[in-house]
């Protein structure tokens, strides 16, 4: 019988475990190309040889998705799967009709084949947009959890932009860890609060490899997901953040409806800054579709690092994290805020003095506005980032992003640090949700 011809529509991540799932070693199907998107540099490689398996001994190529009825046809695909996170029902159901048109079947992979089974408990922690707080509230559960005395090993959701024959496990403990393994800023601002918190972080490629390692120094795995991605370990307790700054998407992108349907737990961030109509949509949108979920209000108080005088009645350019302002859509972040309420006099709009690969990027994404995402996929990104950052006319450089830029780039500017962590609202709190694990 012939085989199933397979292309995987990803972003370097999700598209990967899928295949590792399902189709790694199973003759009835033939991945004949993986697609590319959201992730710059990915496309014109190979998923390799080691790591697709015998069925494939020169890799499987990665292909650009603007090219996809291209590929269709070249390859004679009987089907596509699409397997990356964070888009709209609009852009899910476009990209659906190019595959129908081209003449294949449009697949959607559910949890059941793509959920990995773990020896020891889960907790996963997911969103319904990336920039909800994820990352915040990974770092409140692992402080809960550690003062009980549990041994926590978080796993991060995969952002294998390098070698990744190299990256099929990686393991971080030390700061030390993320220049042996040559991280992207990207992969930086989620592994470094980890480990300066004194924890340990998996990632990597292969999420059945990398699981049972973690396992060998772990009473509890965190699951802290990336975007707004379904977790690829089956959870015991599965929490959601949701923003009302962005009300609705809940029930409007993908795979957000499908995190808000799995969550026992969800958790409504940002909740000072928010109005109390898009605070009840978001209540309202979760109790439609999930009544039986926990619902935790909480907010993201900032802290400041540095002198806030280098702010108040200045002008200052203010940094974001990247993928909140890309595919996330936000228009601002807790830079801005920063800086609005410690009475900046101007946002310094830093688009006439972007350059190479962060000019592409405000063409891609024009709404981003007067505020500079700190895209650093590869080494040209972060050059980028900083020719920008040094050429734009302003009296101080807010950083709004999880990791202190001082540190991967060279900043020729006064700094003033952003932080924020998750604080709950009232009854609920993680603590009574986290009650089971503690015993």
């Amino acid at each position: 019988m012939s085989r199933t011809k397979v292309i995987i529509l990803g972003a370097a991540g999700r598209d990967f475990h899928n295949f590792n799932c399902r189709f790694r070693g199973n003759k009835d199907y033939e991945v004949v190309a993986f697609t590319a998107t959201q992730i710059p540099d990915i496309d014109g490689r190979k998923y390799p040889a080691e790591l697709a398996g015998d069925l494939y001994p020169n890799g499987i190529p990665i292909a650009d998705e603007g090219a996809l009825a291209d590929l269709i046809a070249e390859t004679g695909a009987d089907q596509c799967v699409m397997a990356y996170s964070d888009r709209s029902y609009q852009q899910v159901m476009s990209l659906a009709s190019r595959v129908n048109a081209a003449g294949a079947d449009f697949v959607m992979m559910g949890e059941r084949d793509t959920e990995l089974k773990s020896a020891k408990p889960v907790i996963s922690v997911g969103a319904v947009r990336t920039g909800c707080g994820k990352s915040q509230t990974s770092r409140a559960i692992c402080r809960i959890l550690r003062a009980a005395g549990k041994r926590v090993v978080a796993i991060r959701h995969p952002m294998p932009y390098g070698d990744l024959v190299k990256q099929r496990v990686q393991r971080f403990a030390t700061l030390a860890d993320l220049e042996r393994h040559q991280c992207t800023i990207e992969e930086m601002e989620e592994y470094e609060p980890h480990i300066a918190a004194g924890g340990v972080i998996y990632a990597g490629v292969d999420y059945e490899a990398i699981l049972r390692e973690a396992e060998k120094e772990a009473d509890i795995i965190l699951w802290d997901g990336g975007n707004n991605d379904t977790p690829f370990y089956k959870s015991d307790l599965h929490i959601v953040v949701a923003d009302p700054h962005r009300a609705g998407h809940e029930l409007e992108f993908y795979p957000s409806e499908t995190n808000i349907r799995l969550a026992d737990v969800v958790i409504i961030n940002k909740e000072v800054e928010a109005e109390f109509e898009d605070i009840q949509t978001v209540r309202e949108n979760v109790a439609a579709i999930n009544p039986a979920a926990v619902i935790i209000d909480a907010a993201s108080p900032l802290t400041v690092e540095g002198d806030p005088a280098l702010i108040r009645g200045k002008r200052v350019l203010v940094v974001e994290d990247g993928p909140t302002l890309t595919h996330g859509h936000m228009t601002y972040g807790a830079g801005v805020v920063a800086a609005m309420r410690l009475g900046a006099a101007e946002l310094v709009d830093p688009r006439p003095w972007a350059v190479g690969r962060l000019a592409e990027t405000f063409e891609q994404y024009p709404e981003i506005g007067t505020l500079l995402p700190a895209m650093g996929y590869g080494a040209q990104q972060k050059a980028d980032l900083e020719k920008t950052i040094n050429a734009v006319d302003c009296d101080t450089v807010v950083i709004g992003t999880p990791i202190d830029l001082n540190r991967v780039v060279k900043i020729r500017k006064p700094t003033v640090r952003i932080g924020y962590e998750l604080q709950e609202i009232g009854l609920p709190n993680l603590a009574q949700v986290l009650a089971p694990f503690l015993a």
